[in-house]
């Protein structure tokens, strides 16, 4: 992939840089460079003065492009990361004014080296060891890179730092100054069905990811909006994909293989994704047809008006989703949700039933114990009450096992019906997590947004097997997060008829908590708009079916108050209701 340098990301591409004056020569410091001075320019700052021996005095303001001289300035600092400043003067006698401007030059490298660092930073390489070299080999290398580059930047602003002031720092912070993600990409031959998908044939996957933490990004969005559309005509016929501006993340969606195609626009989305679905391998790509294709940002004139729209390719037995190049979608949630739609919808034509809700295995310190799938719309409570479960645990619980945080399967094995997850890891909203708990898991999380409303995390929480398993359900609750407890109306409700929860699971009412665009107490079929409302007809047969064949081999059915929606209850709701779920637990068996 080309390197690249915009306004809040860099793409580095494979960099021959081995000291810290390499740095200095390259394109992509030049640019960077360019683009601090034009912001100091743009906002007349005082740092100006730092440089103003680089001014280019001899050109009219209105007859160049560039008021200063970005060579010699990147020279300079190359110069100061080898030798003090005196010693630089001596080699550039003309720059000898700036001497008088140490301390302003000081300021003008600590502002420089921020701005890097406040940009996304890629390091992209593609693997060029080929098969005959072991995986760990050429993992191991390219961490190295990774980390030489780390190396390098802090070396060369530390150098220059010191060469410029004549002295040495006490105190010496590693910060994350080289490449936030890493990237190792590879080219792999996988079944291309016909010549319709031939546009994707030399578009690299991704085989590695190196994450820096803590990694926290800005998208334009913090919220998601409308539904996924369905279309006639596959939209990859006829589409044209530069291969130098897409990568692919091949993602194992519970027991499908997703082929995760996305835009270098939107790379902090995409590499995101290795904090929710777990990264196939290159023996399960290769000469493999994928079940599902999913691509993030295409030209919007391929995806018309809807922006979010999905084919299905009977013929091939692909599910394809495209979703337009537009601000409107710079949210994980689309990403996400796209991706859980395809395999909702593949679901579904297989005869199972798709479900919008969490799912743990439980096991109370008593020896009690259940499997519970929490069904619920975004907001509804279903994440948080298992969150609530999990600060009990100490006192409470010897274990606890997240199946799927978000969207899982009910399914059919040797007659019994078992919860099959989805993700390894969990899309939460920061509001709703236990105070503090966010930081504790800093290392490991990926934070978006987190000064907004709605801001969100996106963290691991459990592994690929566990996910695929199939654990049979014990208890089965709708999430409602609308009404408030009474005695008439308790914590935990079960139903005595399969009518009576098909009715509650059908109407999917809940009160929004501001993570979609809706408002107030909305109803959404099944609690899921991701393929249940696109396949209505097959998917009420199919909840027909499952609540009947549950309540047939005793599992409790029911819904469980969070009131979550309710003012005043955001937190105490969940707490109350994770106890009354625990009581449930413990009479279960009895």
């Amino acid at each position: 992939m080309r390197s690249e340098v915009n306004e809040n990301r860099i793409v580095i591409g494979r960099t021959p840089c081995r000291v810290p004056a390499d740095l200095f020569k390259s394109d992509i410091f030049h640019r960077v460079l360019k683009q601090f001075v034009t912001r100091l320019i743009r906002h007349d700052s005082p740092l100006l003065e730092a440089i103003r021996d680089f001014r280019l005095e001899d050109q009219q303001e209105g007859n160049t492009p560039f008021l200063y001289d970005i060579d010699l300035l990147a020279k300079f600092m190359m110069f100061l990361s080898m030798q003090p400043l005196e010693e630089v003067i001596e080699a550039m006698p003309m720059l000898a004014p700036v001497e008088q401007l140490r301390w302003e030059l000081y300021d003008f490298v600590e502002e420089c080296y921020d701005f890097w660092r406040g940009h996304e930073r890629y390091l992209i390489y593609e693997d060029a060891y080929g098969p005959r070299t072991d995986t760990y080999t050429r993992h191991q290398h390219f961490i190295q890179v990774n980390e030489l580059l780390k190396d390098l930047v802090l070396e060369a602003y530390r150098n220059v730092c010191a060469n410029l002031t004549g002295r040495v720092p006490m105190v010496y912070r590693q910060l994350p100054a080289g490449a936030g993600v890493g990237i190792l990409t590879s080219h792999i031959q996988w079944q291309i069905p016909d010549s319709t998908y031939a546009v994707l044939q030399k578009i690299p996957f991704i085989q590695l990811l190196v994450i820096v933490p803590p990694l926290v990004y800005y998208p334009q969005r913090n919220y998601r909006s409308g539904m996924f559309s369905p279309v006639t005509g596959n939209p990859l016929q006829g589409a044209t994909l530069d291969p130098e501006a897409w990568i692919c993340y091949p993602a194992k969606v519970g027991g499908l293989l997703m082929f995760i195609y996305f835009h270098k626009r939107y790379m902090s989305l995409g590499t995101s994704l290795s904090n929710l679905l777990e990264m196939a391998e290159p023996d399960e790509i290769e000469g493999r047809k994928p079940d599902a294709i999913l691509l993030f940002g295409v030209d919007p004139e391929v995806v018309g008006n809807d922006q979010t729209i999905y084919y299905e390719d009977v013929t091939n037995q692909i599910m394809v989703g495209v979703i337009g190049r537009s601000e409107r979608v710079d949210y994980f949630g689309y990403l996400k949700k796209m991706a859980l739609t395809l395999h909702n919808l593949i679901q579904i034509e297989r005869g199972n039933l798709p479900i919008h809700g969490a799912m743990a295995h439980i096991v109370l310190r008593d020896g009690h114990g259940a499997n519970v799938v929490l069904m619920g719309d975004s907001g509804a409570g279903k994440s948080e009450s298992l969150e609530a479960l999990r600060i009990l645990a100490d006192e409470h619980l010897r274990e606890l096992t997240v199946v799927f945080d978000d969207m899982g399967s009910l399914q059919f094995r040797e007659g019994k019906v078992v919860g099959v997850g989805t993700e390894i890891g969990a899309f939460v909203r920061l509001d709703d997590l236990q105070p503090g708990y966010a930081y504790a898991e800093v290392e490991r999380s990926i934070f978006m947004n987190p000064h907004k409303t709605n801001a969100r995390i996106v963290i691991p929480i459990t592994s690929y097997g566990k996910v695929i398993t199939g654990w049979p359900v014990d208890i089965f609750l709708y999430a409602n997060n609308y009404e408030r407890v009474t005695r008439k109306d308790p914590y935990l409700q079960f139903f005595t008829d399969t009518e009576e929860a098909l009715d509650v699971c059908s109407q999917g009412a809940r009160i929004s908590k501001g993570t979609t665009s809706e408002e107030g107490l909305v109803y959404t079929y099944f609690a899921n708009p991701f393929g249940a409302p696109q396949k209505r007809e097959q998917h009420h047969r199919l909840a027909s079916q499952y609540l009947e064949a549950m309540m047939n081999q005793g599992v409790r059915v029911g819904q469980l108050r969070t009131q979550l929606g309710i003012k005043g209850f955001e937190v105490a709701g969940p707490e109350l209701a994770a106890k009354a779920l625990l009581g449930a637990i413990r009479g279960y068996f009895e």
